[in-house]
């Protein structure tokens, strides 16, 4: 099977650029796979953690959104923000979810519901992918 080539890229950056057998994505209707040969794709992606098959291993990343275009040979993700294992500091991550947390339980007046929730899903995302039990 001919490899696809996966694209990562920030507004900051190009965070991965591989050739990979296969792709998982967080798509905002649910989890997307891309293989090669796959039929011309574009959609929006939510915070989430991106899987891709290389060398018969899986590897991880997290992003917090964005779209993936998909299509025969390649697969490119423009994420508003996206990290690699590596690059995540799981504290910061822990603290991030904890405080999120806090303000969905305690539902002051003036909350952002849906930032609070989005903060929530990008902390678990980045500790997922940093293969840390949330």
């Amino acid at each position: 099977m001919s490899p696809l080539l996966l694209e990562v890229v920030t507004p900051e950056r190009m965070i991965l650029r591989e050739e990979v057998e296969s792709v998982i994505a967080p798509g905002s209707e649910g989890h997307l796979g891309v293989l090669p040969r796959h039929s011309p794709l574009l959609t929006t992606l939510k915070p989430g953690v991106v899987r891709y098959r290389k060398g018969g291993r899986w590897e991880r990343l997290a992003v917090s959104g964005g779209f993936m275009e998909a299509g025969p040979g390649r697969v490119v993700i423009l994420a508003d923000a996206a990290e690699l294992p590596s690059e995540i500091d799981v504290e910061r991550a822990r603290r991030a979810m904890e405080r999120a947390k806090k303000r969905l339980w305690e539902r002051s007046p003036d909350l952002d519901v849906a930032r609070a929730e989005a903060a929530l899903m990008r902390s678990l995302a980045r500790l997922k992918a940093a293969g840390v039990e949330p």
